[in-house]
């Protein structure tokens, strides 16, 4: 049975690191399908002699991937001031539960679709929105274990 608590301060980078994970998880057809519309049609009017839009759509293709980061970031900066704040973390079979000095969230497991497991976070998804992430710096390598394990069962289930 799961059901441990912790308490851990997100840095700036570490909220950065993970919104950029998972927007990017969020976005990963326009990630790739942008840029790959743009060279295909930037070649096809370089080919018909209409150079210049040619080449600004291979531009567009090549500094796509910069400034969906860039904006990543931007909104991440902003979500920083309640972020970045020492947080209260319990995890149990069921849901688990952020609790700040400013607010208490509480999120059923069974509410997420998918479930990301990373070298660094666990990013949270219902449908295709990304929802939120927890830290896997925050728990121990025990706890960490036994989260992986109940995350990997729901998601076998089908039940995540």
């Amino acid at each position: 049975m799961v059901d441990f608590t912790v308490r851990y301060e997100p840095t700036p980078d570490e909220v950065a690191r993970a919104l950029g994970q998972g927007v990017r998880q969020q976005l990963k057809i326009a990630y790739l399908a942008l840029p790959s519309v743009l060279i295909v049609s930037g070649l096809v009017c370089v080919l018909v002699d209409a150079t210049y839009m040619g080449v600004a759509m291979l531009v567009g293709a090549a500094i796509f991937p910069l400034v969906l980061t860039w904006s990543i970031r931007r909104i991440g900066k902003r979500q920083l001031a309640y972020l970045c704040v020492p947080t209260t973390l319990r995890v149990t079979d069921d849901w688990y539960e952020c609790r700040t000095d400013q607010s208490t969230t509480t999120m059923q497991w069974s509410l997420f679709g998918r479930i990301v497991t990373g070298t660094e976070f666990w990013l949270f998804f219902i449908g295709r929105q990304f929802t939120g992430f927890l830290p896997r710096r925050a728990f121990s390598s025990e706890q960490q274990a036994e989260l992986d394990s109940l995350l990997a069962s729901r998601q076998n289930a089908g039940i995540a």
